[in-house]
């Protein structure tokens, strides 16, 4: 109870401190209705309403993702520049005790993104909101941040050991959330992208959302999503602990 209070503690702070920043509050406000918008006029062609709010949806896990990928190494990468990571790393608990609150913060503000294009959706372009499945939309939501804060720890603790691990992350950004599907369905995408899809979250995640949306067994995908992240978690956790050795053993913790 003590872990999991720490846990929800911190990810309320380090949400508040991700309120506080100019950059993350213009891209939670702007990006994610820029991509609203053209994945709207995209979708206008189709031969379906709820193809409309297909898109509204694909787009604010887009939103979602986006805030996890720079959100979780962002992070990292300012308490190195402020000079507490060092103290984060000796804190008496285990890394990932300290580093999960980080990157499942991101997810929780990231949801933002997804609400936000629904009510663009339906303001602007008078989409009509309309869930096949709205208790279980709320329950893939949720499975949607939990296992997109895990997966987010995993691609975090590769800051811990680089101090400019953002070259490798940043060009995640747009093969992701193609290979997931969020946007387009994977099942156009050539066969062996298939393998790839399948052991991403973000693939269940959006899945799950796209079937409580339309229509569709959620569930299987709701429990396949939580399922990765905790694999993701299991191992973000062990390159955590190699990590911070390594880099403890390299001097690479401090930004000089």
């Amino acid at each position: 109870m003590t872990t999991l209070r720490m846990l929800a503690i911190g990810t309320l702070l380090h949400a508040k401190h991700l309120s506080r920043s100019p950059f993350e509050v213009a891209m939670a406000l702007i990006v994610p209705l820029v991509q609203a918008t053209l994945a709207v006029h995209l979708f206008r062609s189709g031969d379906g309403s709820h193809r409309l709010i297909e898109a509204a949806v694909g787009a604010g896990l887009m939103g979602i993702w986006a805030s996890v990928l720079t959100g979780s190494g962002g992070a990292i990468q300012n308490q190195r520049w402020q000079g507490t990571l060092e103290m984060i790393m000796l804190a008496p608990r285990r890394p990932v005790t300290v580093i999960l609150p980080i990157t499942a913060a991101t997810a929780v503000t990231g949801m933002y993104a997804l609400l936000a294009t629904l009510a663009w959706g339906r303001i602007v372009y008078g989409i009509r909101i309309e869930l096949a499945h709205p208790a279980a939309f709320l329950a893939a939501a949720v499975a949607c941040v939990l296992g997109l804060g895990m997966f987010g720890l995993l691609l975090a603790s590769t800051f811990v050991l680089l101090r400019n691990a953002n070259a490798l992350a940043n060009p995640l950004d747009y093969p992701i959330w193609l290979l997931s599907g969020m946007l387009v369905p994977i099942t156009v995408l050539p066969s062996w992208t298939l393998p790839v899809a399948a052991v991403l979250p973000t693939t269940w995640g959006a899945r799950a959302l796209r079937e409580a949306t339309v229509g569709g067994p959620v569930w299987p995908s709701i429990g396949i999503c939580l399922a990765i992240g905790a694999v993701c978690l299991v191992v973000g956790g062990y390159c955590l602990t190699v990590f911070e050795r390594r880099a403890r053993v390299t001097a690479t913790l401090a930004l000089s």
